[in-house]
């Protein structure tokens, strides 16, 4: 085994949820990434929708015995001393398929080795393993340090709820049942004055419709800013749920810029410009509204893209009037109006 030493940490990622084109939802899932040599570990998976055992919406008992058992604190939860890595993002089956590892120590080293693909409580290595990938040893100070760190906090403190801020009542409540199916809490109000500051802070992102004026916006700001909350604000750009859905998954996305797969996204001239930083799959769906207000939805590329940029050519149909483009991968969401 290669003597050779990987740095080990952690970072805050995010599986995206969101209202899909063909009408289904899309679970949304904070959780805490593996963070291997400066790069996450899950980008190396190449297209995986997956999330790794420490999720910010799991008990805190369950998370501080999924801790543990990484710190290797406690029996390995699969035979041959193997541990889920990453996991089906909607349920716990093993079934659905996970990422797991063999974790050993030697004298005050951690080191993950044999990654493998695997469905049921046996790993076939030979069919099913990641043999480009690992092994990994990690100075043993460092490894503590990282994971130890998350015993010290409250794994549920990510700040998953909105508040919606709009004149058309009806689309408003459209917009928060769809969040709250996948996953995000969300309020309506029209005035956030004399709300105490303790309530505010359950609030990671404010979304305003387009009839909301500077006037109350500003409002709204002031009291966000005197109670000391950090939050993010959403321009609302179309009364179009799904959209709108995209661009508070995008606001309520805290993990760094330089490791998210998804960077850039560019729309103009009835063609769409994308960046990623891995391999994955990648999902445009353009939005546009007609002289009568309704919403026309088409699914105009789904694909698996190299690193770089790629510039993709949009349909005519897709993009006539007031159009707008949704960029999504299993990590992130980029929403950009179609500049004429």
């Amino acid at each position: 085994m290669s003597a050779e030493y990987a740095t080990f940490g952690l970072a805050p990622a995010m599986r995206a949820g969101g209202v899909l084109a063909n009408g289904d939802y899309q679970v949304h899932r904070d959780f805490v990434d593996f963070i291997v040599d400066g790069r996450p570990l899950l980008f190396q998976l190449s297209d995986l929708d997956a999330v790794s055992p420490l999720a910010s919406d799991v008990p805190p008992a369950i998370f501080t015995a999924q801790v543990r058992s990484l710190l290797l604190e406690a029996d390995a939860p699969l035979p041959g001393g193997r541990y889920v890595i990453y996991g089906c993002p909607d349920c716990e089956d093993l079934a659905c398929g996970a990422v797991t590892a063999a974790i050993d120590k030697e004298d005050d080293d951690y080191i993950w080795r044999d990654f493998a693909w695997q469905t049921d409580e046996h790993a076939d290595l030979e069919l099913n393993g990641y043999h480009g990938i690992g092994p990994f040893r990690f100075h043993g100070a460092e490894y503590r340090a990282a994971l130890g760190s998350l015993l010290d906090r409250d794994s549920g403190t990510e700040r998953r709820r909105v508040l919606l801020i709009g004149a058309r009542v009806a689309l408003l409540a459209k917009l928060a049942a769809a969040l709250r199916t996948i996953g995000i809490g969300a309020d309506i109000t029209h005035d956030v004055g004399g709300v105490p500051a303790d309530e505010l802070r359950a609030y990671g992102a404010v979304a305003f419709g387009r009839a909301v004026g500077e006037e109350q916006r500003a409002a709204v700001r002031r009291a966000f800013a005197g109670a000391g909350v950090d939050v993010a604000y959403v321009d609302g750009l179309a009364p179009i749920v799904p959209l709108l859905v995209a661009q508070i998954e995008h606001a309520l996305d805290r993990s760094p810029v330089e490791r998210r797969r998804l960077t850039r996204l560019v729309a103009a001239d009835g063609e769409a410009g994308v960046e990623v930083t891995s391999p994955c799959r990648v999902r445009l769906t353009t939005y546009r509204l007609d002289r009568l207000y309704r919403t026309h939805t088409h699914e105009v590329f789904d694909g698996i893209l190299e690193p770089g940029r790629h510039r993709i050519a949009l349909a005519a149909k897709a993009v006539k009037g007031e159009s707008f483009v949704v960029a999504r991968t299993s990590g992130s969401v980029l929403v950009e109006a179609m500049a004429r």
